[in-house]
């Protein structure tokens, strides 16, 4: 199956699961933009032809009669794994010089065909090359992953693979509070399934960055039988400093969890902490500091909890592995990949052990 087809049949899929899991039809098609009628339609498709039911048919018949000879269409492919960073015109030029003649037009709609057609979809089919079938980069390959990867990290673009793979911490500030003072909020959100944790302070530390691990975070992963294996942080003085004698860092090191930080002066790269905390001012601080006066941090993070709790487990989130799905329904859902994952790296590591004894 194509990327194209995944990205038709995604969010169909993921409105006859959201469906599913609220037991409403209205409900979920409000959420996900699809009438009833569409519901029932994807809903028939799927039952008897199952998601490949869903694509979307095109009444227009390709003429084949039109279409490059074979050898042709695999030289223009091949270039495009070869040198990503070809555009249409190049690609054809380089063409040329081995004997294939292709106009640049005709490059560009065998890309299309194969979705090819840009330079971050045959990067992206490099990479699934190299996993698949362990080829050998050439230097310039490598050098091109090696950027895009930097340009994907500076504009927020985060990779990973399941539940507890990468963790993103950031730290909020509330507002201030008559008889208590600052309020900041440590938070902490799971990559991959959107699972947000935030517990509150009055101030802003090291001690604080790592209390939040402890008392909230790292108890919820174990209780899962889950292990967190990174961090993802900002430059801030609460998570870095002196390896030997910075709090925060030497937390991780103790629980032998990674430590990534964004690049310098791109708060984007924690974007998903930005985004959280924007939803959460504009869903619960801004309402509630207008209904309710609060007389202690304790009072407060009652309803924090209270939030966050139906953020998890009843709020439909629209990320990138959620399809539609609550983040709490999203983390058990795919929380067999974490294990399997975690088995895989143990047995490497036996193995490493076995082989130096």
């Amino acid at each position: 199956m194509t990327s194209v087809a995944e990205k038709v049949i995604k969010p169909k899929l993921g409105l006859i699961e959201l469906a599913k899991q609220l037991g409403n039809v209205s409900q979920a098609c409000e959420v996900m933009g699809y009438s009833r009628d569409s519901f029932y339609r994807f809903k028939q498709l799927y039952e008897t032809g199952g998601a490949e039911a869903l694509q979307e048919l095109s009444r227009r018949k390709p003429n084949v009669k039109n279409r490059v000879p074979e050898h042709v269409e695999q030289a223009v492919l091949d270039i495009a794994i070869e040198n990503p960073a070809f555009g249409q015109l190049r690609a054809s030029q380089e063409l040329l010089k081995r004997g294939i003649i292709v106009s640049a037009a005709g490059v560009r709609s065998i890309w299309v065909r194969h979705d090819l057609e840009v330079l971050k979809k045959r990067l992206k089919a490099l990479e699934a090359k190299v996993a698949q079938d362990g080829v050998l980069l050439t230097e310039e390959q490598v050098k091109l992953l090696e950027r895009t990867k930097q340009e994907k990290e500076a504009h927020g673009e985060i990779e990973t693979q399941h539940p507890g793979y990468l963790g993103a911490q950031d730290t909020y500030y509330v507002g201030h509070i008559k008889g208590v003072g600052r309020i900041y909020q440590q938070t902490f959100i799971d990559t991959y399934s959107r699972v947000a944790f935030a517990k509150l302070y009055t101030e802003k530390t090291a001690i604080t960055a790592a209390d939040a691990l402890n008392d909230v975070v790292l108890p919820w992963f174990e209780s899962q039988e889950i292990p967190l294996l990174r961090v993802l942080t900002d430059r801030g003085t609460e998570y870095c400093g002196k390896p030997e004698s910075h709090a925060y860092q030497l937390y991780l090191a103790i629980e032998n969890v990674d430590h990534s930080k964004t690049k310098a002066r791109s708060p984007q790269t924690n974007g998903i902490c930005e985004r959280f905390h924007r939803t959460m001012k504009d869903e619960f601080y801004s309402i509630t500091f207008r209904k309710k006066i609060y007389h202690s941090l304790e009072e407060l993070q009652i309803d924090v909890n209270e939030w966050i709790r139906k953020y998890n487990e009843f709020r439909p989130h629209s990320g990138r592995y959620c399809y539609g799905k609550t983040p709490m329904q999203t983390f058990l859902d795919s929380k067999h990949i974490a294990i399997e994952k975690d088995c895989d790296r143990l047995a490497v590591k036996s193995d490493s052990v076995i082989h130096l004894t």
